[in-house]
């Protein structure tokens, strides 16, 4: 989910205007648009109500409000921390990962990097995660921030990092939906249950597997790009989810989610740092790996 995306929502939510909101945020009339329309295909729900004279903020929206604002600010926090880096080695070095990793991992490690290469410059990039390891095989990020896979490609260094568990979530709160959500006690009974999911990668594979193996065909709700759209979605009341536990761990959404305790659980996610072997012997990557290999989680 992308931070501009959040902070062109905001300008919109507080202007409910898009003329005034778009020349807050310095684009045009048609980028904002398109941005806000991306954010709610992302999240599968409308953010606002427009005709020609109004615009009105929904339900969806107001609640999307308060986690826009925390992941902005958390954001702003973390790039802050990154943008003062300076060592005696000199130059950057770029890492990829997801927003959920920024909040999780990489605080405690970005303080002692800083600390002790304070002229390093981390070109922090967040996207996909299952998109990591792909960017690092093609040149395109030094190191990335992802789940094992099943097998490693035989040219990747992998470092464990920590482990999160995979779980089911559901809404806490149903008694403000129209139709609340009927909790699995049967497995015959998941092929009736409204599931958001991601919408590929290791997660998917997983949960796909999971399926097959309880002999059910899901009813998918909505395939997701990002796990945080997931936790949100869930929370909004639209279905049951699938994610790493470590996403909720810092979702603003949090106190509106409950794990759910399903049998036989899914396989808990190796969370760890990946480069290229050959780019160990680059200084600046290396003294990263280095910082990791000693334990950041």
């Amino acid at each position: 989910m992308d931070i501009k995306h959040l902070k062109h929502f905001l300008a919109l939510a507080e202007n409910l205007h898009f003329g005034k909101a778009s020349a807050a945020c310095h684009i045009s009339l048609s980028a904002l648009s398109r941005n806000i329309r991306q954010l709610e295909d992302q999240l599968g729900v409308t953010l606002f109500t427009r005709d020609n004279r109004s615009v009105q903020i929904t339900t969806q929206g107001q609640a999307f409000v308060s986690y826009a604002r925390t992941a902005i600010s958390e954001w702003q926090g973390i790039v802050s921390q990154v943008q003062n880096a300076h060592d005696q080695l000199q130059g950057e070095v770029s890492l990829y990962c997801s927003v959920t990793a920024v909040y999780s991992l990489l605080f405690d490690l970005f303080q002692r990097f800083r600390k002790d290469h304070p002229n390093i410059e981390i070109k922090l990039h967040t996207g996909d995660p299952d998109q990591g390891i792909t960017h690092v095989l093609s040149g395109e990020e030094d190191l990335a921030i992802a789940a094992r896979p099943k097998h490693i490609p035989r040219e990747l260094a992998f470092k464990p990092i920590t482990i999160s568990p995979l779980v089911f979530i559901a809404p806490k709160d149903q008694t403000h939906l129209e139709q609340p959500l009927v909790m699995p006690t049967h497995p015959k009974d998941w092929a009736q249950v409204p599931m958001i999911l991601a919408e590929g990668g290791l997660s998917r594979q997983r949960v796909d597997a999971w399926f097959r193996a309880m002999d059910v065909t899901p009813k998918i709700y909505a395939q997701v790009a990002g796990n945080e759209a997931i936790v949100i979605m869930v929370s909004l009341g639209l279905g049951i989810g699938v994610v790493p536990k470590i996403v909720l761990d810092n979702s603003p959404t949090l106190e509106r989610i409950k794990i759910l305790d399903v049998k036989p659980q899914l396989e808990a996610y190796d969370v760890g740092l990946f480069a290229l072997k050959k780019n160990l012997k680059k200084p600046l990557v290396n003294a990263l790996w280095q910082l990791v290999s000693q334990g950041s989680h």
